[in-house]
């Protein structure tokens, strides 16, 4: 960061897809010291900013907006990226599978914005309809986050790992996803490692019934020569990757590490691989048991 940089105002936009946590993620924002606005019309964005900056005692903004906004197609992409030459602007967008959003309107019992609107008919026209209108503004993102796997709570944290601006310096926030191909793969992961391969404790009468955070779990999958030779190579490969990643400026990765169910195996794995990168790397990894937590 630049001088010049170091005093200019840091705004994150805040879109995406109704139903993949843009409030939760705005709340996360403001937890993390940003001054927070919702549902800002795009035409307002520059006066509001302006004012803020006149005010000199706020340092970030997190700004949401969504197709709720009248106008949105016509004037945000262009008007955001007129703001970055004032401002210090990054574009977050969240997405999720069609299926997951569609879960979650049903568990909420709230009308999707399109349909409210009758843009759309039904859910699944109404999901389409938005990720057709909004896939300038994802194209144009600096980050697309798929929140598909996460739960509000786990969402919450990693927005705050990514953008807290506390003291220490924000580098590289790490993601570990232990899951169950059987329920399918991550679909935001940036590294996925299948550990089907190892023994089995779900067909130890003892073990079915704990899970991969339990210890008589982990030591059983420990206890394979196969477990020490694979972590041995995944930990080489991340040693490898991390710094690189770092190097090049990347704010997160996620890794993906999946057996059968994604309750015994992959969960104890995922432990094992975030000990090692705190041990070497001093990064503490957001641990995600998709299938346990779910």
């Amino acid at each position: 960061m630049t001088e010049d940089d170091s005093s200019r105002l840091g705004v994150v936009i805040v879109s995406g897809l109704s139903g993949a946590g843009k409030t939760v993620a705005l709340r996360a924002l403001e937890d993390s010291g940003y001054f927070c606005i919702d549902n800002l019309p795009v035409t307002l964005i520059g006066s509001f900013l302006s004012t803020v900056k006149a005010g000199h005692n706020v340092q970030n903004v997190g700004i949401g907006v969504d197709i709720r906004e009248k106008g949105f197609l016509a004037d945000a992409y262009s008007i955001i990226c007129s703001l970055k030459e004032s401002y210090l602007i990054e574009i977050l967008f969240l997405e999720a599978d069609k299926e997951v959003m569609i879960r979650r309107f049903k568990e909420t019992r709230r009308p999707h914005p399109m349909i409210a609107s009758k843009a759309a008919a039904g859910i699944e026209d109404a999901i389409e309809e938005e990720k057709r209108q909004l896939a300038v503004l994802r194209e144009s993102a600096d980050k697309v986050v798929d929140t598909s796997n996460y739960t509000p709570h786990q969402l919450r944290q990693f927005i705050i790992t990514s953008y807290d601006k506390g003291e220490k310096e924000q580098g590289l926030n790490i993601s570990i996803i232990s899951f169950g191909f059987k329920f399918g793969a991550p679909q935001s992961a940036d590294l996925l490692f299948d550990v089907r391969f190892l023994p089995n404790p779900y067909f130890v009468t003892s073990l079915k019934q704990l899970t991969g955070l339990d210890k008589k779990v982990a030591d059983y999958v420990m206890s394979s020569p196969d477990t020490w030779q694979l972590l041995a190579k995944l930990n080489a490969l991340l040693d490898f990757l991390i710094p690189r990643y770092i190097k090049e400026g990347r704010s997160y990765l996620i890794i993906g590490v999946g057996c059968t169910g994604g309750k015994h195996r992959s969960p104890a794995i995922a432990l094992e691989l975030a000990g090692h990168i705190r041990g070497t790397h001093g990064i503490d990894s957001t641990l995600i048991h998709r299938d346990i937590d779910s």
